[in-house]
């Protein structure tokens, strides 16, 4: 394997102020899920030769970097979130020298290449985890894991009270190699997914060294899947209730945001900085509020943070108003560019998500009003690229995709379906192979089927069908990409300057530039602010008003 340290031109220079500033605060990133993107050998299943040979269509829509969800080798007990072997492809993806191609020829397109990192937790076919049973209490490999002895006379009961996200105890309990009932193992996600014990220095180590890995191939940077996890309370304490995912995301728990992450990405960073082309980190971090995320991205820490809180807003322009201004004011004194997001591999499409009442949550088992959802979500999609900051695409949404609701059970992979009282286990919606082309096996997406059941007509949204079509959706991202990689006034920022506007309108300016957001289901008349640069609904100036149309935005120059 050679290794290639080159990336794309790095698009890093001092600001006025002599601030530093780099690629990653201003870039449109786009997430593909392999399994779902393109298949290149015809197994029904998408993979690393099938996103290579569509750079070029990712390269056209404008973006700036690809981030990969993992393609490690894997049981796939969660869609390759619980990795064996950090090192290799799992084969219904490719190998090595297929990761090196993409990561080659995505340089060469001038795109930069984003992997997932997944430290919270192994599979439980991981080697460590395989020895640590085979070899039995007292094994030192078991030190690198969770393990502890049962509560109650004959340790039958869990050693605390915590909860898995995918439902049911967090805990697992094993057999000795006599057979006889041993301890117990920690798994905040499925029992196939043991979480690292982070104050092991050997696991500290054995992830520095993966990074360097994948640094060594190329890529540009890393999404860490659960970053807010690996850090448990000492004494794993009883958290003292039941329904704990119900309490996800308002109070700091003894398993998630616990404040010894910080010195991992620390150390983390420290690596990142000795390699050319300006490469990143970016937190999965789900915190209780944005200013405990941006904790996440202080200078010497990561790059980036997803924004989750934006990702949850309904469309409301109060609530929409609220979240923005609480974002853009929590990474300002830290110095990192605000993210947003609206779409992802773990929740409803927003084109399904906006078709339904607001209040159900951002994972919905009905496909709503489609006709509604779509336009919100063109008008989302605008809002979100209008701001300052990084955005996020996933895969399909720039073709207006709906979430497949109607999938049959017996079709369904997500594991959190088939387990009791934990996430609604509706994640497959999202996750359906995304079409291509009008007609054909699989609407495009490759030769030998599809692993998840496309729905019918999903060839009238292809990337065929809405290329060159004036109007689509597809189209529209192309022109609103095009646009902020063009107006000065767009891009990387810290804040925006509210106007005046109605009632469930938003409007807000940026240098030379004006958005404005109609958020209410009727149209609206106001002043013009400017001249008409993109739209994501028809709309006629008549002299100096303009009728916004419902659930519509509108992008300026002035």
């Amino acid at each position: 394997m050679t290794q290639h340290l080159a990336a794309p031109s790095t698009g890093t220079s001092d600001d006025a102020a002599g601030h530093r500033t780099g690629w990653w605060q201003d870039a449109v990133i786009y997430q593909v899920y392999p399994r779902s993107f393109a298949d290149g050998n015809g197994d029904g299943m998408g993979d690393l030769a099938g996103v290579r040979g569509r750079l070029p269509y990712l390269r056209e829509l404008g973006v700036d970097a690809v981030w990969l969800s993992p393609f490690y080798a894997s049981p796939q007990a969660d869609a390759g979130y619980d990795v064996a072997d950090y090192r290799a492809i799992d084969p219904m993806f490719g190998t090595l020298l297929d990761a090196d191609a993409l990561i080659r020829d995505a340089h060469d397109l001038g795109l930069r290449i984003i992997v997932d990192l997944v430290p919270n937790h192994s599979s439980d076919q991981h080697e460590w985890f395989k020895r640590a049973l085979t070899e039995g209490p007292g094994s030192a490999l078991r030190d690198r894991y969770h393990f502890r002895p049962g509560k109650g006379a004959n340790g039958e009961l869990p050693p605390n009270d915590w909860e898995s996200i995918f439902g049911g105890p967090a805990w697992t309990r094993t057999a000795n190699p006599d057979g006889t009932p041993g301890d117990w193992y920690l798994h905040l996600f499925a029992p196939e997914q043991p979480d690292f014990n982070w104050e092991h220095p050997a696991v500290a180590d054995e992830f520095r060294s993966i990074l360097r890995f994948w640094l060594d191939m190329g890529v540009d940077g890393f999404r860490v899947d659960v970053a807010h996890g690996l850090v448990k309370a000492e004494g794993l304490p009883d958290l003292g209730t039941h329904d704990q995912l119900k309490l996800l995301g308002n109070d700091v728990m003894p398993f998630f945001d616990q404040d010894g992450v910080h010195e991992i990405y620390r150390s983390w960073r420290t690596i990142l900085d000795e390699y050319p082309g300006d490469r990143i980190a970016v937190a999965e971090a789900w915190t209780p509020t944005v200013e405990r995320t941006a904790n996440y991205v202080r200078p010497d820490e990561m790059h980036q943070a997803f924004n989750f809180q934006y990702l949850a807003t309904a469309w409301d322009a109060a609530a929409l108003r609220e979240v923005i201004d609480t974002s853009l004011d929590a990474m300002r004194p830290v110095g990192a560019p605000t993210t947003w997001v609206l779409s992802n591999h773990d929740v409803t499409r927003h084109a399904t998500r906006f078709a339904n009442p607001a209040g159900l949550g951002t994972q919905i088992r009905t496909p709503g009003d489609r006709e509604l959802g779509l336009r919100r979500a063109r008008a989302a999609s605008l809002l979100m690229l209008a701001l300052p900051g990084s955005a996020y695409v996933y895969q399909g949404e720039e073709l207006g995709l709906p979430d497949v609701t109607d999938l049959p059970d017996e079709a369904r992979q997500d594991p959190s379906f088939f387990r009791a009282d934990g996430q609604d286990g509706f994640r497959d919606g999202c996750r359906v192979p995304i079409p291509w082309t009008r007609e054909g096996s699989s609407y495009g997406f490759g030769a030998g089927g599809s692993w998840l059941p496309q729905p019918t007509g999903w060839g009238e949204l292809s990337v065929e069908a809405q290329t060159g079509t004036a109007g689509s959706t597809l189209e529209l991202y192309r022109a609103a990409i095009a646009a902020r990689r063009a107006h000065p006034g767009l891009g990387a920022g810290t804040e925006v300057r509210w106007l005046d506007a109605p009632e469930g309108l938003l409007a807000f300016a940026r240098p030379g530039f004006v958005c404005t957001v109609n958020t209410t289901g009727a149209p609206v008349r106001i002043p013009v602010p400017g001249t008409a640069l993109l739209s994501s609904a028809p709309v006629e100036a008549d002299g100096d008003t303009v009728e916004l149309p419902a659930d519509t935005t509108v992008w300026w120059t002035v």
